[in-house]
């Protein structure tokens, strides 16, 4: 690309001038080919069994947390789910045990969110069930300064271990893997949490942190998906999920392409074992 743009700025001959603009024109074209529409099945992931959360036209399948609808500060804008105003947390109709979560996720500027899982109902919040992905500014917002508070950790209790978070206004992909206890998050196609829910370290890490004052805190096996409302704009889509059966014990490898804005599927490892 940039011999083919030194080329053009030092020619002098118009014909090869226009020449060399068509064939960048078309490479750049060739680049964006390659993005699959948003908030759709790629044929590998529809292969793998998964299923769109949501759609990009309409919340369905999403409600406020304890509540029957959706709240009005949750809005479908563009194709994507967004938290434009006040209504609190929402949550999927489904629960969920074993599975494989992908969410793009664009957090505004200083903005703080979150994705929780295996919530339950009950308490008065989300949180004091489910643990969180943290959807973060880490530029701006005072959560970036602890690498426990960091977007991708496991909120207050597992940071991330490398540092792959695109800034505020550019989007992110989140995949978040559990299976039977064992839990991953990834960002941006790496690696960066990884625990055991249940385990004596796990254990250890809540009962000094301030999850320890709610006694259901981590203890659900299954339950829903959260989207958190902290009061700032967020926005999520393509959020996609695969449940892992109970005797397939595996997962897929993602790897992003520089100019996709979707992984690709190349291959099926056992679980726990990547590249």
């Amino acid at each position: 690309m940039i011999a083919v743009l030194t080329s053009f700025f030092d020619c002098e001959d118009s014909m090869l001038h226009r020449f060399l603009v068509l064939a960048v024109l078309l490479c750049v074209t060739s680049i964006r080919a390659e993005d699959p529409p948003i908030n759709t099945l790629t044929d590998a992931e529809k292969a793998a069994g998964f299923k769109l959360l949501f759609d990009g036209k309409t919340a369905d399948g999403w409600r406020g947390y304890k509540q029957k609808t959706l709240p009005s500060g949750w809005k479908v804008i563009d194709g994507n789910l967004t938290r434009v105003g006040g209504g609190g947390d929402i949550v999927t109709d489904g629960e969920f045990e074993s599975f494989e979560l992908l969410v793009d996720w664009k957090v505004s500027p200083k903005g703080n969110s979150g994705i929780m899982y295996h919530v339950l109902e009950g308490p008065d919040t989300a949180y004091m069930t489910g643990p969180e992905y943290q959807v973060l500014d880490n530029d701006r917002h005072a959560d970036g300064r602890n690498k426990l508070t960091r977007a991708a950790s496991c909120y207050a209790l597992y940071p991330a271990t490398k540092e792959v978070c695109k800034p505020a206004g550019e989007w992110n992909h989140a995949k978040i893997v559990i299976n039977k206890g064992h839990v991953e998050h990834w960002l941006n196609g790496e690696k960066v949490v990884e625990y055991d829910k249940g385990s004596e370290e796990w254990n250890k890490k809540v009962a000094s942190s301030k999850f320890k004052n709610w006694d259901q805190f981590g203890k659900p096996t299954k339950g829903h998906i959260c989207l958190q409302d902290h009061g700032d704009k967020v926005e999520y889509r393509n959020i996609k999920i695969r449940v892992i059966e109970p005797e397939q014990n595996v997962t897929q490898v993602y790897q992003v392409k520089k100019h996709s804005r979707l992984p690709v599927l190349p291959k099926i490892l056992p679980f726990g074992k990547h590249k």
